[in-house]
């Protein structure tokens, strides 16, 4: 078990459930336009937000920010520790920071002491494209050895002025070789872990990506915190995790959607109804599995693990129950007598 943290109200590590973080793509000096985004991904199932903090008008903003944000907010530092003591003092719940970028030691260690006296957690952000010179050397390129190299420095640095209540992330935009330093990473140490791929792309390939790497170590048990990074709306980041946490089985709350491919025996529009399922339940907490099947020979049987579900005939469709017929009716009515069901689970 990893060693814990604390976000604000949200527990990182040490058994905790994994915690969905997102970065805000609002300017940190517009205050107004941030706190309504911040609200979108609170709504959304987001617990932590991310803003940059590039100069002192925003570590300004980000004060204001903070006095008024529903979700604790993480300081994004780069360069100049001053703006990571000015965001810790105006209200931060963490502060990200390359310890390496932002100045000598006596730098770090005023960094450290700001947050050790609030009790703010860091983040030791470490990333494929921005690897020391000298380990680039030493490796070649970046790899998983480099990664974890540079994170242990980092870390060592901290441990140094007495600073323990870390976080660490070892980003790549290439999966396999994250995937490879976070799992050497765990071996060698228990600092909770925030797991992400970095510069995934647009929404569809980002996703795939994602669902890959953090999903991927989820499934082995790795990871304690995830941000999904897609050049999207931040919302749809929070959907993805929401997603990819539900598949690795680590969330049970909300509906399980799950449809066949489609063949040659299909007679329905499979996919519109799906969509259409799946739209409609976008915001039922109810923990169930709703099955859309294509075919009423196999579908009900297929599906049996299902709570409910519906599937489609020629012109007509039938409702099950746990693998059981309930109804059958012309298929214009299945998605009303679904949604009905599923009102009284």
């Amino acid at each position: 078990m990893t060693r814990q943290i604390k976000v604000g109200n949200t527990l990182i590590g040490g058994g905790a459930p994994v915690s969905i973080q997102s970065m805000l793509n609002t300017r940190t000096t517009d205050v107004e336009g941030s706190l309504k985004q911040i609200e979108r991904l609170k709504q959304a199932g987001c617990q932590i937000a991310r803003l940059a903090v590039p100069d002192m008008s925003a570590a300004k903003g980000f004060a204001e920010i903070a006095a008024a944000s529903p979700l604790p907010l993480v300081a994004d530092i780069h360069f100049d520790y001053r703006l990571a003591i000015a965001a810790a003092e105006g209200g931060a719940s963490k502060i990200r920071i390359n310890p390496g970028n932002i100045g000598g030691e006596e730098k770090v260690k005023a960094v450290v002491d700001c947050c050790k006296e609030r009790q703010i957690p860091i983040r030791i952000g470490v990333n494929g494209g921005s690897l020391d010179k000298k380990l680039l050397e030493k490796y070649g390129h970046p790899t998983a050895e480099a990664l974890v190299e540079s994170a242990f420095s980092h870390i060592e640095l901290l441990e140094k002025f007495g600073f323990y209540d870390t976080c660490v992330s070892m980003k790549s935009s290439n999966v396999p070789l994250m995937m490879a330093a976070y799992r050497l990473f765990r071996e060698k140490s228990d600092y909770p872990l925030h797991v992400g791929v970095t510069e995934t792309g647009t929404e569809y390939m980002g996703t795939i990506k994602s669902a890959m790497g953090i999903g991927g170590l989820l499934c082995m048990g790795i990871g304690d915190t995830i941000r999904v990074s897609l050049t999207a709306d931040p919302v749809r980041e929070v959907e993805a995790a929401k997603a990819i946490l539900k598949a690795a089985g680590l969330r049970k709350d909300g509906v399980n959607i799950v449809s066949c491919p489609t063949c040659g025996r299909t007679r329905i529009d499979l996919i519109g109804l799906a969509n259409q399922v799946e739209q409609a339940l976008k915001d039922c907490e109810k923990n169930l599995t709703v099955a859309v099947m294509g075919c009423i020979v196999n579908g009900p049987g297929e599906a049996r693990e299902a709570d409910i579900g519906i599937a489609g005939g020629d012109g007509c469709g039938v409702l099950f129950v746990k693998g059981e017929l309930k109804e059958k009716m012309p298929y214009d009515q299945l998605l009303p007598t679904l949604l009905s069901y599923i009102e009284r689970f």
